[in-house]
């Protein structure tokens, strides 16, 4: 992923490269609707839009608007970025994929929300703030034979997530995993993460999930 990253937007890690792994899998027609919402750079809209969908791409920050049109344009690729707050912007719209590669990050004194480039991964006490969101609205904004892929940490209960999926009248199961050494953000929060007891004596690796839920026809 070589996408132009704008100072104080996410850059593609390990997370954005094991869905992108998934994106490729997935069957997509040309003509596609493809909602990915917390775009970032836009690498994983580039990514289906490269295979001819019709992308639109989502972030709640304006430099990650800005980027994922400047990568789009550089690429010449057909995706459209909003600004706004998850699925506030395609309100009324539906699509045959929806990507999702939220913040998770469980986070200590989690009383207020995050600013700055933390928006970008810390996510509540629990890591859920975002992803029960994603959750609960997705389904409904999902075609017949729609598929919701989002990725996220072990440590952010994928079971929780398996379980509103399902919940929500989609088919749902982890289809991706990957052990990942820690990043700064969790290597700065091992201790707390331990007693909260999220992480084992010792434990220097993080699990990554994606999962997949479709709407049945």
């Amino acid at each position: 992923m070589s996408e132009l990253v704008l100072p104080g937007v996410y850059a593609p890690q390990d997370d954005t490269a094991l869905l992108a792994e998934v994106v490729a899998d997935e069957p997509l027609r040309p003509g596609s609707q493809v909602l990915d919402v917390g775009t970032g750079s836009g690498a994983l809209a580039l990514a289906a839009a490269r295979r001819g969908a019709e992308v639109t791409a989502v972030d709640v920050s304006w430099r990650a608007v800005w980027t994922a049109r400047l990568n789009a344009r550089l690429a010449r690729l057909p995706v459209r970025a909003h600004h706004g707050n998850l699925f506030g912007p395609v309100r009324g719209r539906s699509f045959d994929v929806i990507l999702a590669n939220p913040p998770y990050v469980p986070a200590p004194g989690a009383r207020h929300a995050p600013r700055g480039r933390s928006r970008a991964w810390d996510a509540g006490s629990d890591g859920r703030v975002v992803l029960d969101r994603i959750c609960r609205e997705a389904p409904g904004l999902l075609r017949p034979g729609g598929v919701l892929l989002v990725v996220h940490s072990a440590l952010s209960g994928p079971g929780r997530t398996l379980e509103l999926l399902r919940g929500a009248g989609l088919k749902a199961s982890v289809v991706r995993r990957r052990w990942i050494a820690f990043g700064p953000v969790l290597r700065a929060r091992r201790a707390w993460l331990r007693e909260r007891g999220l992480l084992g004596s010792g434990e220097e690796k993080e699990e990554l999930v994606v999962i997949r839920a479709e709407r049945p026809l």
